[in-house]
This record gives C-alpha cells, structure tokens and sequence, in this order.
C-alpha cells in the first residue's frame, strides 16, 4: 500500500530552510512491511525482555529508553536517510512504546480505556503543535531538526496508542488476537480504499493506517507467541521475536543495496 502525498507550498519552500535530505523513506509497500514486522518484534520483544532481563517491567523500559535515546542521537546526527539506522529506532521505539503503556496498565494500575484516550490526546496534542509550526505534517518533508523532532515524538505516541488500544481489543473487549487482527487489517483497507477514492487525504490516510498497523502487529505477535491456551499458537517470544526480526534485517538489507526507499534530491528540490 503506497500513500502519497503532495508536497504543500510550505515543502516547496524547504530548499531555502533545509540543513539536510529527507530523513526519512518513501512510502513503499517496503516501509509498509517493515513497520508491520517491527510493531511485531515490538510487542514480542518487550514480553521476551521483560522476563529475561530480571529487571522488572520499569527496569526493562529504562534499559530500553536509554538504548533508544542513544540511537536517536545517531539518527539526528545524521544528514540523510540511512535505512539500518532509522529502521533499528523504528524497532526500539516499537519495543519502549510497548513497554510505556504496559507500566502504565501493570505497575500503575491505569485501565486501557485511559491509557487509550490519554495517548489519542497526546498524538492529537504533538499534531496539532507540529501543524501550527510547520504547516505541514508530510513525511516527505522531514529536513530539518525540528520537523524530525516532531516527527520521532508522533511515531513513539503512535506505538504507545497502537499498544494500548490493540490490548484493549483483543484482551479487556475479549476479542481475541486473531480476530483483533483482522480487524485491525480490514480498517487499514478501508482508509487505503477512502484514499484511493479521494475522500481521505494522502497524509491524513497515512497516519491513520500507520496508527492501526501497531495493533495490528501486536495481534500478531500475540497469536503467535501467546500459549494455546491463551488464544495463541504457542511460538513463544523468543522463536517469534528472531523470525520477524531476521525477516526485517533481510529487507532493511535489499534496501540498502537498492536504495529504493530513498527521495531523490531532484524530487526533494522540485
């Protein structure tokens, strides 16, 4: 599924502002399956880590914080797009995400109703903000500090919403990790269907399916690491958690060698 959207007059202008090329990837059925892959390993790792580390649920989440802070330093540091750098933070920013709302449930006690509803407010806060600032919200623009900025706190409040309302789902509604699944999936073809019919714009389309790709990732991984008994196939964290990793490592690899996930220079100067 490729949603694109428009460069806006404020894009058109970046050359004068930009101090770098777009930080970020096309948007390819690649970036597509890579972020389904990753909010996978998010949800399986944090579990796997959680109870192997011997840290507990916030010992894990500081641990995982710091790794993410430490690589996002890299990726800012950086002037360009560099698919193992970026697609690394998607995967740590997937698994903290998953662990924020999880000490928020677990250690804290804060029902998944709320955990929901607060996260809503805070990616419509960081939107609104990031809107009145820049005027923009596309992703084909992120060549400046600020927007990358922005850009990171959206994804990190993404996988934290995509988290809470996937539980919400398929655990407290009693749904089921399968059926949460389909769900989740058939709601993201309907926004691709909406915006291939024009009434669902490129960038709002965009940011409602990769919403909805976290719980849908997590309803997978939950099926197929969860025990039988828990509505689950049994895999276990560990098996689940090296597949998807392994299959991300193997694309985020083709991309580095074909470079088909890079915006040209001449589009970005257009």
């Amino acid at each position: 599924m490729t949603l694109n959207d428009p460069q806006t007059a404020q894009d058109r202008q970046a050359p004068l502002m930009r101090t770098m090329l777009n930080k970020v990837p096309e948007v390819t059925v690649f970036f597509w399956i890579i972020k389904i892959l990753a909010t996978t390993v998010g949800e399986t790792a944090a579990d796997y880590l959680n109870t192997t580390l011997g840290l507990g649920l916030a010992g894990t989440t500081v641990v995982m914080a710091v790794l993410l802070a430490a690589l996002l330093g890299a990726q800012f540091r950086l002037r360009r797009y560099v698919p193992t750098v970026y697609w690394s933070a998607i995967v740590l920013i997937s698994v903290v995400g998953t662990l924020i709302t999880d000490n928020l449930t677990d250690n804290l006690g804060v029902s998944l109703v709320i955990t929901t509803v607060l996260f809503s407010l805070a990616l419509a806060a960081t939107f609104a903000l990031w809107y009145r600032r820049e005027r923009t919200l596309s992703i084909h623009s992120i060549v400046t500090t600020t927007r990358e900025s922005f850009y990171w706190l959206t994804v990190l409040f993404t996988f934290a919403l995509g988290t809470a309302a996937g539980d919400l789902v398929a655990e407290r509604l009693a749904v089921g990790y399968w059926a949460s699944a389909l769900i989740f999936a058939t709601l993201i073809a309907i926004v691709y269907a909406g915006h291939r019919a024009g009434a669902l714009g490129a960038v709002l389309a965009f940011w409602i399916a990769y919403v909805l790709t976290r719980p849908l990732g997590a309803s997978i991984g939950d099926y197929l690491s969860q025990a039988r008994a828990d509505g689950g196939l049994g895999w276990g964290t560990t098996v689940t958690s090296l597949l998807f990793l392994g299959a991300i490592v193997a694309v985020v690899a083709y991309l580095t060698r074909s470079r088909r996930d890079e915006t040209p220079a001449a589009l970005l100067d257009a």
